[in-house]
This record gives C-alpha cells, sequence and structure tokens, in this order.
C-alpha cells in the first residue's frame, strides 16, 4: 500500500482472546495485512486449550508480545495489553472481529490534525453468521442524534483513541464483563474527551452463536442496570421493564424497528404511554435500541 504519510504514527493493536480458534486467524490476518508500515500487535490470549495458541505461533513473527495465560477476563487482557502497549494511536480488535482493508490508514489519516484526547470511532459492517445477512452502522447519524449514556452507539471494533485519551479516562473497569467498552466510553466522555464520529466504515462485527454479547444474559442485563442506574432509578427500572417486555413479546423490538424505518412514531409512543410514562418518550426511544 504507498504510504502518504510522512512520519506514520504508531498504532497499537491489543486482541484479547479466548477460545477463538476458529476465528482468530482471521483476525491477525486483518491486522498484519492491513499494509500500515507502523503496526505494534499484542495478543493476550487467556490460557486458551482449543487450537488458538497454534495459530497465533504462525504469525508471532509479526506480533510484538503474545502470552497465554489464566487471567480476570476480557477487560483484564486488555488493560494489560495497554500497560505494555507504547502507540500514539490505541485500540483493541477482539478474536471473533475484523479489521476493513485500509482502515489502519484510514485512522492514521484522520489523528493527523487531532491533538486533543479524541475517541474517532467509524461505521461497522455486522454479519449474522448464522442468518447469512449483512448491515451497516450510522454513527454520525446517532452521534447527533442520541445520547451515549442511554444507548451505546459506538461500535467498539470501529473506535480508535490517541494515548492522552487513554491517560485521561484511566484502565477499563474489570469489574464489568459485557458492558465494559461501553461504561469506558461514557466515562472517558464524562472527563472531557472529545467524540468524533466518522462515516468510513472500518470493522466488520461477527454475530454468532459463543458471541459474548449476545450470551450473557441475565449478567449482562445486571450490569447494563448498573450503568442506567447512572441516570436514575426510572431509567434504570424502565430497562427492566423493557427488556421483560420484549422477552415476553419477542416479535415487538422487530416491530418496532420496522416502524422507525418507515418513518411512524405510532406504535412507540402508544407503547411509551401505556408502560413508560415516568421517564420521557426520548429516554424510552434510546432505551429500546439498546
Amino acid at each position: 500500500m504507498h504510504n502518504i504519510i510522512e512520519n506514520p504514527p504508531k498504532i497499537s493493536v491489543i486482541t484479547p482472546s479466548y477460545n477463538q480458534g476458529r476465528f482468530i486467524e482471521q483476525t491477525i490476518q486483518s491486522v498484519i495485512n492491513q499494509g500500515y508500515p507502523n503496526i505494534e500487535y499484542i495478543i493476550i490470549d487467556g490460557g486458551s486449550n482449543d487450537e488458538t495458541v497454534e495459530i497465533i505461533k504462525k504469525y508471532e513473527g509479526h506480533i510484538k508480545y503474545w502470552h497465554s495465560k489464566k487471567d480476570k477476563g476480557q477487560g483484564d487482557a486488555i488493560n494489560y495489553g495497554f500497560s505494555l502497549a507504547t502507540g500514539d494511536i490505541l485500540c483493541w480488535l477482539n478474536s471473533d472481529d475484523v479489521y476493513i482493508p485500509g482502515a489502519l490508514l484510514t485512522i492514521a489519516r484522520q489523528f493527523e490534525n487531532i491533538h486533543s484526547p479524541t475517541i474517532l470511532f467509524g461505521n461497522c459492517i455486522q454479519f449474522d453468521d448464522k442468518k447469512h445477512k449483512a448491515s451497516i452502522s450510522d454513527v454520525v447519524s446517532k452521534h447527533a442524534a442520541m445520547d451515549l449514556e442511554l444507548c451505546d452507539y459506538i461500535v467498539q471494533p470501529s473506535s480508535f483513541w490517541n494515548r492522552s485519551a487513554w491517560d485521561l479516562a484511566g484502565n477499563i473497569n474489570i469489574e464489568y464483563h459485557y458492558a465494559f467498552d461501553w461504561e469506558w466510553f461514557i466515562r472517558a466522555k464524562n472527563k472531557g474527551v472529545i467524540l468524533y464520529p466518522i462515516n468510513d466504515p472500518l470493522s466488520l462485527y461477527r454475530v454468532h452463536e459463543a458471541h459474548k454479547s449476545g450470551s450473557g444474559d441475565e449478567k449482562r442485563h445486571l450490569e447494563l442496570c448498573r450503568i442506567y442506574e447512572n441516570k436514575g432509578v426510572a431509567v434504570r427500572n424502565a430497562y427492566n421493564k423493557w427488556d421483560r417486555l420484549r422477552t415476553k413479546y419477542s416479535k415487538l423490538p422487530k416491530l418496532l424497528h420496522a416502524s422507525d424505518l418507515a418513518g411512524s412514531s405510532v406504535l412507540k409512543k402508544t407503547i411509551h404511554k401505556i408502560f413508560f410514562r415516568d421517564i420521557d418518550f426520548d429516554v424510552f426511544d434510546h432505551i429500546y435500541r439498546m
């Protein structure tokens, strides 16, 4: 790839991993095949007992550091990786996601004129392994219209930040196992880190049967409640109620999404009026999208 950046900043990519041997080779290849001239790649594996270690060894010439040993979870692995990282730009890529070709060069160009603590995030293609369907996010529109503290619209694998943003926000909170990225984004924003969305698609986010975010069930629900409680008990209770409703009426989220696409808010306003009078309509509009 022709590099038009005179002094390309070092980009540190951390991959936390645990028993993702089915996918991790594609993840690694998507990093080392970027063609970007200044990558620092670190893989922190939590002691996988599948083929993960053998795959990592195939590529260790492209990896600055890796290990495979028990840790305290994904957040702990990410924190350890960043404690070793020396890059100007930081990010993590989970072991079942991939970067789109040219993503790191796009990010480096974007950061050329950014000097304040900043999280830069782009769009992401979401691919459902089981349904063989793909969709793409629209983070620029969501950032303009939505409150990050009510709905996590930043797609983690398409997010990058400069070192000053990491230093200001601090480490991942390892008390969270499912919502630690959202909690970190909120904390960074509240400490003054700039959130900067771009339209470029930067990653592919894979949804599969063993996908962590979709398999946390009650534990994930409790973590989201904990974050929502920062916005008040009424908001937390509303999220609890919505979670029960969408579980009982599984087609309801799809009906609401379809009505949004059609430009109609009648169904949403009706549900709000019947079940969620304790919170503003705009707050419910955020909650249902989580």
